[in-house]
């Protein structure tokens, strides 16, 4: 247990923990320190040089972000010295950025640009150094603009520490020091997964998602096109906080109205076919389980998720479900079983997506994708997309009247809401596969074990007929990889692994935290909004993804029962190997249906 010690910031006295640096006990105690490469969900990277502070009986300014408390310490956060010091770094670091704040997709929401106003920086103050470099357009879903960049390591840090990709390195060094990918390749042929957690703490908007609102805008406004949008669970516990509604708030009605008002001809809802998801794979679990299946099954409706599988751990792709993700699940169902209904010709159809994920315009773009025999998902928008096209609408989201969503494939259970948090997905499937076991409903629909921010979960569920069902839940792509590497090793040497049914999230926190989530998208915000979620699983009439009644009716009037032939044809996929040097395909790994 850590010690405490006594510190002074700016006078105040602080009794804290020895294991802090001075940012986090200033952090800890409303004390304001200004910083530009710091982030608290990273490791300190010490790259900025902004945090520095004043200590008594040392001669050099030391950085916050990097220098540990220690009994006695008295620390000085701002004098003129400290001043001009801060405002000299931040000129230069202006002097070699591209200023184009207000088309910026991170304009108000850049650290850069209200560091730069609180320290009264004068524009004017340094000459423009910069010499433009090409902007990386290669990747479907990240864009990477290193006009914009300021070095500050962040990417790199959450890219290969957090989630263990290692798409993004430093490149040269000294002065000329810059982020790229590996022989300066582009994103797209990197062993990028998409998942877009470098956008999320890139502080300026170097990297940001690929914009698809353009050919999304002019599909709305062709008459010819029958636009149909989806939205995915985590959106609706995101969108209020960038309106000034509480965080956490959750909007599912004015989200449907909102999107009516901007113009899509039907407004559904992926928490629909999130429980349909559940009925697809907890067949598939079922199955394994009744076989005494020795390999697990592991959920595969995280698109980061899939690539980061088949890029490091193709050996174990027949263990992954072929279910395909709630999203490409809504896509063909949109050209097939909606239009039948509907009497709407397919090649007329546009699906839409608002997804909190960057790796979804991947998915989106994946050629196997297209089981209608049309690309079955059209278009992807971020969650921070569709904010700047309610923003562009002009539309009062706040105090928007609330509207039901389109009959058809938009009604959802508890369960299918979960999905949008770490364990949500084992949660709603245990639901579920209890009663393909049984026959029962469970009494107590709330499984705590799977719950919460821990990085790996485990648990063991009893089920009647069946015994001990082992499960893990990993959130994280480093916490993915230890998952992996214990199957791995579990195969290899007792012939089994260790769990029977693994969830996997690509994004720390699971979809609330997804890439193309709003900015700030801290970890502690990504917690706040995981209780959102399950508070509207509480309070909806149907907490089981069986009891669906638009999921009876599709297999009813479509597509027969869960794993039919048409539900295999239509709603199942199958994986790739890639290389783990550029990503890019190397030889399919599994059959559809195995």
């Amino acid at each position: 247990m850590a010690k405490t010690v006594n510190v002074w910031i700016d006078g105040h006295h602080l009794e804290v923990p020895d294991t802090m640096t001075i940012i986090e006990a200033a952090d800890k105690y409303g004390i304001n320190i200004p910083r530009l490469c710091y982030h608290p969900d990273l490791p300190p990277t010490a790259n900025c040089g902004v945090c520095v502070v004043e200590m008594a009986g040392s001669p050099t300014p030391k950085r916050a972000c990097c220098t540990p408390v220690a009994e006695g310490m008295k620390v000085s956060t701002n004098s003129k010295k400290l001043r001009s010091y801060r405002k000299t770094l931040v000129e230069m670091i202006l002097s070699n950025h591209e200023v184009v704040c207000p088309t910026c997709a991170a304009n108000n929401k850049c650290e850069l640009q209200t560091l730069a106003n609180n320290l009264g920086v004068d524009p004017d103050a340094m000459p423009l150094i910069l010499k433009k470099e090409t902007v990386d357009h290669s990747s479907l879903s990240i864009i990477r603009d290193v006009n914009k960049c300021i070095a500050c390591g962040r990417c790199i840090t959450v890219c290969n520490e957090v989630q263990t990709v290692y798409a993004l390195t430093f490149a040269d060094r000294g002065i000329d020091a810059h982020v790229d990918t590996a022989f300066s390749n582009g994103m797209a042929n990197s062993p990028c997964v998409n998942c877009g957690q470098c956008t999320v703490y890139c502080p300026t908007g170097a990297l940001r998602e690929k914009n698809d609102l353009d050919p999304v805008w002019e599909a709305i406004l062709d008459p010819e096109k029958h636009v149909i949008v989806q939205e995915a669970p985590s959106i609706r516990v995101s969108l209020g906080e960038e309106f000034g509604m509480p965080f956490g708030s959750v909007t599912p009605k004015k989200m449907y109205a909102a999107l009516r008002k901007i113009g899509f001809d039907s407004v559904m809802d992926t928490n629909f076919t999130a429980d349909l998801t559940i009925l697809e794979e907890g067949t598939e679990c079922v199955a394994k389980l009744v076989a005494g299946e020795k390999r697990p099954l592991i959920t595969s409706c995280s698109p980061g998720w899939i690539k980061f599988m088949e890029t490091y751990y193709p050996d174990l792709a027949d263990c992954v479900s072929t279910a395909k993700s709630p999203m490409s699940m809504f896509g063909v169902l949109a050209k097939t079983y909606y239009a039948q209904e509907n009497k709407i010709d397919p090649a007329k159809i546009v699906s839409v997506a608002i997804m909190p994920c960057t790796a979804k315009k991947f998915e989106a773009a994946r050629p196997e994708l297209s089981d209608s025999g049309y690309q079955d998902t059209d278009y992807v928008l971020t969650t921070r997309e569709l904010i700047r096209m309610i923003k562009e609408a002009g539309i009062d989201f706040a105090n928007i009247p609330e509207e039901e969503p389109d009959a058809g494939m938009s009604f959802y259970s508890g369960a299918g809401t979960i999905f949008g948090a770490t364990g949500g997905v084992m949660e709603a499937a245990l639901r579920s596969a209890y009663f393909l076991v049984t026959g029962k409903d469970l009494d107590n629909v709330e499984i705590q074990a799977v719950r919460g921010f821990e990085g790996v979960k485990e648990a063991a569920i009893n089920v009647p007929g069946f015994g001990e069902v082992r499960v893990a839940v990993a959130h994280g792509l480093s916490n993915a990889r230890k998952v992996m590497d214990k199957v791995r090793e579990g195969l290899a040497t007792k012939g089994e692994s260790p769990w029977h049914f693994i969830e996997i999230m690509a994004c720390p926190g699971g979809c609330v935290g997804g890439g193309g989530q709003p900015y700030g998208n801290d970890i502690a915000s990504r917690a706040r909004r995981g209780l959102a979620l399950y508070q509207e699983d509480r309070d909806l009439p149907v907490r089981l993804s069986h009891r669906n009644p638009e999921v009876t009716k599709i297999y009813e009037r479509f597509l027969g029962a869960p794993n039919s032939p048409l539900a295999l044809k239509l709603l199942h996929t199958y994986y790739y190997r890639r290389s783990v040097n550029t990503g890019q395909i190397t030889e399919q790994a599994t059959h559809k249906h195995h």
